[in-house]
């Protein structure tokens, strides 16, 4: 283990939900957001500014699992992935990046320092 490993490690400890790890996955989001809306948080592990967001975000959520499915993607690992959550839900890749999904679409996304102001409680069905 190097110096700065533990310091750039992945962050997702603590996730409030499942990981985004297989493509398949995005069948099941798209199906499931028609009963209740799933986020998708985009995260760079090498990312200083990923990193900070994801904590804050990670702090300030206070959602159950009946609200949101939360999902998190280290898109660093799952590029091939992330590419198809940009391609499927027609936003241009960002990072880090929360996407809302309803209906099969995503209704609301944000990246940087605007993730944390996306009021998810407009998205509760």
């Amino acid at each position: 283990m190097g110096l700065f490993d533990s310091f750039l490690s992945n962050n997702s400890n603590n996730w409030h939900g499942p990981k985004l790890e297989n493509i398949d996955q995005l069948n099941t989001i798209v199906e499931a957001s028609f009963l209740t809306p799933q986020l998708i948080f985009k995260h760079s592990t090498r990312c200083s500014v990923s990193r900070f967001v994801l904590n804050e975000f990670k702090s300030g959520y206070s959602f159950s699992e009946v609200d949101f499915t939360a999902y998190f993607l280290d898109l660093l690992r799952y590029r091939e992935i992330s590419n198809a959550v940009a391609q499927q839900f027609d936003v241009v890749h960002q990072s880090p990046q929360l996407l809302i999904i309803k209906n099969g679409k995503a209704v609301a996304h944000a990246s940087h320092e605007n993730v944390n102001k996306i009021k998810l409680t407009d998205f509760l069905n």
